[in-house]
C-alpha cells in the first residue's frame, strides 16, 4: 500500500478530519539512516469494513460465547491513552503508531472525537503484571480504539495480551463496540483492511469506489457515541453487593 501523493502535511486536528471525510488515514513511516518518522496518509483499495445497518454482523456460536461469559470488564473512554500506547507498543510487529499518532490522537479524543475500548481483569486476575496497563478499572489486557466521522467508526488499531490472561480480549472489545454503534445509529465500521480475524465480524472487502460511496452516505448523519452501556468497576461491585444483599434476604425468610 503506497502513500498517496500531494495530499501535504494534515497534521492538525482539523486536517486528520478532513482527511477522514475523504477515505484517508495516517500511518507512521520508519525513519531512515539520516532522518526522522514521519507521517504519511493512505488510501486502501479494496478497503476492510463491516456493514452495522440492518440486522448488522452475526457472530459465531463460539464467538458469541466467548463475549457472553463476563470474563473481563469492558468499559470505553476509561483509559484511551493506555489503549494507543498499548496498541503501538514496538515489540508488536508491523508497527505503526508513534508518538506523533499517540499525540494527534489523545487530541482528537479530549476533543470528544476518537474514543476507546478496555477489557479489564482484576490485578490478582492477571498473568503477570506490567506497570504500563495497570489503570483505573485493573489490569488492562486488551483494547482498541478509533475516530468518529459522523455514522462512520473509523477503527485504528486493537490490541490484547493473552500472556496476562487476555486471550481473546480484543474480541470481546470489537464485538461489544458493534453492539454499542449499532445502538447509536452507526452505519459502518471502516477497518481499513480486512484480515481473516475480522472476517470473524462480518467484515469484508469492498472497492475504493465502493467505499466512497459508503462513506459519503454515513459521514454527515448526525449520531454520536453517547454513554457506553458496559460495566466499570464501581458499577459491578455495587451489583453484586446487591445480588448479594437479595440473596440474604431470601435466604432469611
Amino acid at each position: 500500500m503506497a502513500p498517496e501523493r500531494g495530499i501535504g502535511r494534515r497534521d492538525d486536528l482539523t486536517g486528520v478530519l478532513a482527511a477522514y471525510r475523504e477515505g484517508i488515514f495516517p500511518m507512521s513511516i520508519p525513519a531512515g539512516p539520516r532522518g526522522r518518522a514521519s507521517l504519511a496518509w493512505y488510501e486502501a483499495d479494496p478497503r476492510g469494513v463491516i456493514r452495522l445497518e440492518g440486522d448488522g454482523p452475526r457472530l459465531h456460536r463460539r464467538l458469541e460465547r466467548t463475549v457472553r461469559c463476563g470474563r473481563f470488564r469492558v468499559t470505553s473512554d476509561r483509559a484511551f491513552g493506555l489503549v494507543i500506547r498499548a496498541c503501538g507498543d514496538p515489540r508488536r510487529p508491523g508497527g505503526w503508531i508513534d508518538g506523533e499518532i499517540v499525540g494527534l490522537f489523545e487530541a482528537l479524543h479530549a476533543a470528544g472525537l476518537a474514543h476507546s475500548v478496555e477489557a479489564w481483569l482484576d490485578l490478582g486476575e492477571g498473568q503477570g503484571v506490567e506497570p504500563g496497563l495497570v489503570g483505573p478499572e485493573g489490569l488492562l489486557v486488551g483494547g482498541l480504539y478509533g475516530l468518529c466521522v459522523g455514522g462512520v467508526f473509523c477503527a485504528e488499531s486493537m490490541f490484547s495480551r493473552p500472556d496476562m490472561g487476555g486471550r481473546d480480549a480484543s474480541k470481546v472489545c470489537l464485538a461489544r463496540t458493534i453492539a454499542h454503534l449499532r445502538s447509536r445509529g452507526f452505519g459502518l465500521i471502516d477497518t481499513q483492511m480486512w484480515s481473516e480475524h475480522l472476517a470473524q465480524f462480518g467484515c469484508e472487502e469492498v472497492s475504493r469506489r465502493e467505499y466512497r460511496e459508503m462513506l459519503e452516505r454515513w459521514r454527515d448523519v448526525g449520531v454520536r457515541w453517547g454513554e457506553w452501556e458496559g460495566e466499570g468497576r464501581g458499577e459491578m461491585e455495587r451489583r453484586r453487593d446487591g445480588e448479594m444483599e437479595r440473596r440474604s434476604d431470601a435466604g432469611m425468610k
